[in-house]
């Protein structure tokens, strides 16, 4: 059977119009070959000195690295039987509750007990334990919490402890050698090493309506690591280890951590009050095609995030923001996506001047506007309800014909009161038969009572009934 396959394929190449210029015909010339540029010495020169050992660099590593111990207490009601009632007369529901047992990691970031983990290691316990690299265990409590970014800080009451020093993740470039120290699977803390595999990962899912903007490594990270130190070569702390996308539940070499210069931003805003603001610019948008930019006329090398929608009497409709405009640069960062503008933005505190460098009609703009407080909540039409104006790129997706426009539902909470009439990816045409666009025309019309909806989904326009509650 090999020798049968090989035959094959050493008749296909000899078949080929390439093989031979006679096939072609006299006149006929090769293809011109490719000049390619070919460096042929070795990786390495003899001359720089040869690594043997991280050890000296991870030792001191590993001593601000801590395991975190969460419990849970779970109540679950039981409804008697059926039956029984039937023959026993009222039965009452019996309540019965389990402790569910978590375990994390976290990084020590000052000597005085303070540590960062993730959000997702220490949400809703009822017990927070630290256990040190020196085998001391502390009772922790929560100081803040900020799923958005899935960042958690939380305190035990120690002096002097060991702590990581803070680089600048900025400056973290693809193939950068990196360390990730945590307590995977309960072994004991464990130390992998790989490389930065990407920078910026967004749109991944982990973090529903947050703020992605991941280092990917292939250094190996499971279950347990959640919160852990991914360090640099020089032992300093470049991200907290926060997800891994796996087909075993193991680590396949995906692995993210969410960029130390984010995590120690929402770190400070815990640790002063609590919780984290975030800046508001009051804009939805997309990002520009790679296609599109030179239709736009945007500078060479620009992507930039197209506004596709303006909120009224938001800080962009004050600075003068319009539909159309393409943002390009945030006070002198370089805008590639909107993903990366929305985070640019929920990093700057509200009441902050920021500089955005727009094109306008392929006419170059600088245009400064002042932050406002997000709303947590900037896209709920009704509660529990998520709406977004339709994109190109929604309607290429969910094959929707260009007759149709409207508001386009992104989520729905599976505890909100409309969960049973609206579901992600309905289109929302016509609220009470008036057309709706934006946000602030729908919020208008849905006042407290009933209401008649019509929504495009797969293939047809549907009529739904909602009865919006009184506040």
């Amino acid at each position: 059977m090999k020798s049968k396959l090989f035959s094959v394929f050493i008749a296909f190449l000899v078949a080929s119009p390439l093989a031979s210029p006679a096939l072609l015909g006299k006149d006929a010339a090769l293809p011109k070959k490719p000049a390619l540029r070919v460096d042929a010495s070795p990786v390495s020169d003899a001359k720089s000195p040869l690594v043997t050992s991280y050890a000296d660099i991870v030792e001191p590593v590993q001593k601000a690295v801590v395991s975190v111990y969460s419990k849970k207490i779970v109540r679950e009601r039981i409804s008697a039987n059926p039956m029984m009632r039937q023959f026993f007369g009222n039965i009452p529901d019996q309540e019965r509750e389990h402790k569910e047992e978590g375990l994390g990691s976290g990084v020590i970031i000052s000597p005085d007990g303070y540590i960062l983990t993730n959000n997702h290691v220490v949400e809703g316990a009822d017990e927070l334990k630290v256990g040190l690299a020196d085998d001391r265990e502390f009772v922790a409590k929560v100081i803040g919490t900020d799923p958005k970014t899935d960042v958690a800080v939380i305190k035990i009451e120690a002096g002097n402890l060991p702590t990581l020093t803070l680089a600048d993740s900025d400056k973290l470039r693809v193939g950068d050698v990196v360390f990730a120290v945590g307590n995977p699977l309960g072994v004991g803390q464990t130390v992998t090493m790989g490389i930065v595999s990407a920078k910026g990962r967004n749109q991944l899912g982990l973090l529903e309506g947050g703020y992605e903007s991941f280092i990917q490594t292939d250094a190996a990270i499971n279950l347990g690591n959640s919160g852990g130190a991914l360090v640099d070569a020089k032992g300093r702390l470049v991200g907290i280890n926060s997800a891994i996308i796996s087909t075993s539940r193991g680590s396949i070499g995906l692995g993210f951590a969410i960029p130390i210069n984010l995590a120690s931003s929402v770190l400070q805003s815990l640790i002063a009050t609590g919780k984290v603001t975030r800046g508001f610019l009051g804009v939805n948008a997309q990002t520009v095609p790679a296609e599109d930019t030179d239709s736009l006329h945007l500078p060479k090398g620009a992507r930039g995030a197209m506004i596709t929608d303006v909120s009224p009497n938001s800080p962009a409709a004050v600075a003068g923001l319009e539909r159309g405009d393409v943002v390009i640069a945030f006070d002198g960062r370089p805008v590639n996506s909107w993903e990366e503008l929305r985070l640019f933005i929920a990093g700057t505190g509200p009441g902050t001047k920021a500089k955005l460098s727009i094109s306008r009609e392929g006419k170059p703009l600088t245009v400064e506007v002042t932050l406002a407080t997000v709303d947590e909540k900037p896209d709920e039409l009704i509660p529990g309800v998520d709406v977004t104006p339709l994109t190109d790129e929604a309607r290429a997706r969910l094959r929707i014909p260009a007759r149709f426009n409207g508001l386009l539902v992104r989520a729905v909470d599976q505890d909100s009161y409309y969960a049973d009439v609206l579901m992600p990816d309905f289109l929302l045409v016509q609220i009470d038969r008036e057309y709706v666009t934006d946000l602030a025309s729908a919020k208008a019309v849905l006042t407290p009572g009933r209401h008649l909806l019509y929504v495009y989904y797969r293939g047809a326009l549907r009529v739904a009934r909602i009865e919006v509650k009184g506040s």
